[in-house]
């Protein structure tokens, strides 16, 4: 277990892999910590830096007070980086962490070498939707909000899946000042203008039965990025990292060898 203390705020992340190898950050979504991203970790390439943490608020982070501003997201990642003296990482983010990718490279481009932006959006959601979800989990925990949650995360076949348990016990488990503070964060976030702004190889993911960021979403947003590429898994929801983890994996591997990661 490892602790990043970050001007008083205490991150937890884990590197696997190589630890001289070409540095991948992963970042995961609202409701879920790192433990996001080991379905796909068996089918990755070798002689990568395999780097995750849990966000403020998530995992075994500490969990300040809500709300958080999404710039406050992407310095945690940005000192993360910097106190591991990596450079030049490709970024995969998932919905939230997504956004965060797209802020840390348009703040640092020293440290993000390519991106793949999965089931996320330069814009996620209204206002509204977010002042709901607030709200009802400050009125009743964040567990109220788990049965929309997974229907909109997940494809009808997985909703049937014993391991859903898993994933509606980490969402439900959630603190709820992370879960409030993060939300907040992408509600007041558009990333239109310095997402269009961005010049570098980028990977768009998208799930067909994505109820939370719809592919619509997914590729109108890698295509404000010049020469980005756009991927569409189908029977995968909002999580495709662990619905159909072999192909996502693929698919990243793919990537990593076109920006000559591999």
């Amino acid at each position: 277990m490892q602790i990043a203390d970050l001007d008083g705020t205490r991150l937890h992340y884990r590197i696997d892999g190589d630890p001289a190898g070409a540095p991948v950050l992963f970042i995961n979504s609202l409701g879920t910590d790192l433990r996001l991203w080991d379905p796909i970790l068996p089918h990755l390439p070798d002689g990568l830096r395999l780097i995750r943490y849990d966000k403020r608020g998530h995992g075994l982070s500490d969990c300040p007070p809500a709300p958080y501003a999404m710039g406050t997201l992407v310095r945690d990642a940005e000192q993360l980086l910097d106190m591991l003296d990596v450079r030049e990482a490709l970024v995969v983010g998932l919905s939230v962490g997504g956004m965060i990718a797209q802020g840390l490279a348009a703040k640092r481009l020293d440290l993000v070498r390519a991106l793949v932006l999965s089931n996320t959006g330069a814009k996620i959601g209204t206002r509204e939707i977010w002042d709901q979800r607030i709200a009802m989990a400050r009125e009743n925990g964040v567990a109220a909000l788990a049965d929309g949650t997974m229907e909109r995360w997940f494809s009808k076949p997985f909703l049937s899946r014993p391991e859903l348990a898993l994933w509606r016990n980490m969402f439900e488990r959630t603190p709820l000042e992370g879960f409030t503070g993060c939300s907040a964060a992408i509600q007041g976030t558009d990333f239109y203008t310095p997402t269009a702004g961005l010049r570098l190889p980028t990977l768009g993911i998208a799930g067909s039965e994505d109820g939370g960021t719809p592919p619509d979403l997914v590729r109108e947003t890698v295509g404000l990025i010049p020469g980005s590429r756009f991927e569409l898994i189908r029977r995968a929801g909002h999580l495709p990292c662990v619905e159909v983890p072999e192909t996502y994996a693929a698919l990243l591997t793919g990537f990593l060898r076109e920006t000559g990661h591999v």
